[in-house]
Formats: structure tokens, C-alpha cells, sequence
């Protein structure tokens, strides 16, 4: 494994990391966030530049995964208001900046999506509401909950409450 790990972190990514001004640690605890937050790859590098914008602007990171790891339940479907209550160090809707550590293993390609993250101004994403997998990005509340709205109508005409 260290062998893997010192074959991983060549001078390049960490000179990659080291322009984001982030530890392998922390590309690691981003990492395994974007991991569990998106199903397409191709999405990967574009919700890394999002968390990388609110962490360079101090805002809360607000990543659903945290919750889910916070709570120990993995079957979590639909994040409630109720959830974001959760007093633990892993609650990114609480406490800014990083939780203490990874919520799950991060894979090469999210630690590359992080490292690779695209620059934009996008700072919400929610889940399509067709359900494809992807996201709609947004530069501003008001439009992010829009979308938010329209996803949210969604899961209720499917009747995903939990």
C-alpha cells in the first residue's frame, strides 16, 4: 500500500496540490466526498471546482455525503432538514472548512477530479430531475433553488421520503 501511495503522489500531483493549497489529506477528504456525491465521472471535476469554490470563500460545504456519514446510514435516499441537525464533526452543513477525515476511500479518479477540478463560479449543484445522474449548476441561490424546487417535486411524485 505504500508502495502504491508514494507511486501516487508523484511530484506532479503534488505540485497540483500544493496551487490548490491542499494537503494530501484534504485532497483525500474531498475526494471521497465528490466520490460519493456523483455517479458520472465526467461530473467529477466540476463538483470539486464547486467545493473548492465554497471552501475558498469560507462557506459551509454542505455535502449530503457527510450527512449520511455523520448518521451511519448509508440508505439515506432523500437528505430531510431533520439530518442536517446532526451534531457530529462530519456535519458539513454545520461546522466549515473539512470534516476530520474521508468518509470512504477515495478512488484515484476522484483524487485526479480534485487535483483537476475545473475553474468556474459555480457554488450549488443539485441532481437533475430526470433522474440521469447529473447535476444543475449554479452561480447563485435563487437559481440553484430553482432546480433544487423542481428535483425536490420530483422525489415527491415518486414518493422517496427517506
Amino acid at each position: 500500500m505504500l508502495k502504491e501511495y508514494t507511486r501516487f503522489w508523484n511530484k506532479e500531483r503534488l505540485a497540483k496540490a500544493g496551487e490548490k493549497n491542499l494537503t494530501r489529506t484534504e485532497v483525500a477528504i474531498l475526494a471521497s466526498i465528490v466520490d460519493d456525491e456523483v455517479s458520472k465521472p465526467d461530473e467529477k471535476p466540476r463538483i470539486a471546482g464547486v467545493y473548492l469554490n465554497r471552501l475558498s470563500k469560507g462557506m459551509p460545504l454542505q455535502a449530503c455525503p457527510t450527512i449520511k456519514f455523520a448518521l451511519n446510514d448509508f440508505t439515506i435516499t432523500r437528505i430531510l432538514n431533520k439530518h442536517l441537525q446532526v451534531d457530529s464533526p462530519y456535519n458539513t452543513y454545520i461546522h466549515t472548512g473539512f470534516p476530520p477525515g474521508p468518509i470512504r476511500c477515495p478512488t484515484i479518479e476522484g483524487l485526479d477530479a480534485v487535483l483537476n477540478a475545473e475553474k468556474h463560479e459555480y457554488l450549488f449543484f443539485v441532481a437533475k430531475a430526470d433522474f440521469s445522474g447529473y447535476h444543475n449548476f449554479s452561480k447563485s441561490l435563487t437559481e440553484h433553488n430553482k432546480y433544487a424546487a423542481l428535483y425536490q417535486k420530483e422525489l415527491d411524485r415518486r414518493k422517496i421520503f427517506k
